[in-house]
């Protein structure tokens, strides 16, 4: 048997993940995810508002929004939410044998976001709820500006499987 053969003889594509999996009892209050920082930039919005359908001109008329006293273009409330998908950190490569749903979210709007502001988002173990076989992890999410200002805080809940 060659290298090659050899190689490709000890390979298991069960063995290729990002990061060990880890089940519901394996969490810890506090615990953090961080997720990639992003600056919203105007063509953000102008994805955002074509995948939304949401075509108010306060998401795309700069001369309208300085005409309420706005300085730039005010960000889609979802589109700040979205900045909290699990989905851009390591958390659902963590879950990905143990996830069995996303069950809800929740998001409060505390500061306007506008273009040019870059956000930084994380998620934190707030809470384990055991079932016999499942639990559910709940984890605020927060995300705050460059000038460190909260923007938006919630919860997200995500129904785990039990080691097995």
């Amino acid at each position: 048997m060659n290298q090659a053969e050899s190689a490709a003889s000890s390979f298991d594509p069960a063995n290729h993940q990002m990061c060990p999996q880890r089940w519901f009892e394996d969490f810890a209050l506090g615990e953090r995810f961080v997720l990639p920082s992003r600056t919203m930039t105007e063509a953000l919005f102008a994805a955002f508002a074509l995948a939304s359908g949401d075509n108010h001109p306060i998401h795309y008329d700069v001369e309208f929004c300085r005409a309420r006293g706005m300085p730039h273009l005010l960000a889609h409330g979802f589109q700040v939410a979205i900045q909290t998908a699990a989905g851009a950190g390591q958390f659902p490569h963590v879950v990905s044998d143990s996830l069995k749903a996303f069950l809800d979210q929740s998001s409060r709007f505390l500061a306007p976001v506008y273009a040019g502001d870059t956000l930084y988002s994380a998620l934190e173990v707030s809470a384990l709820e055991p079932g016999r076989t499942t639990g559910v992890l709940t984890m605020k999410s927060t995300v705050h500006n460059q000038r460190r200002e909260l923007v938006m805080d919630g919860m997200q809940r995500y129904l785990l499987r039990k080691r097995p």
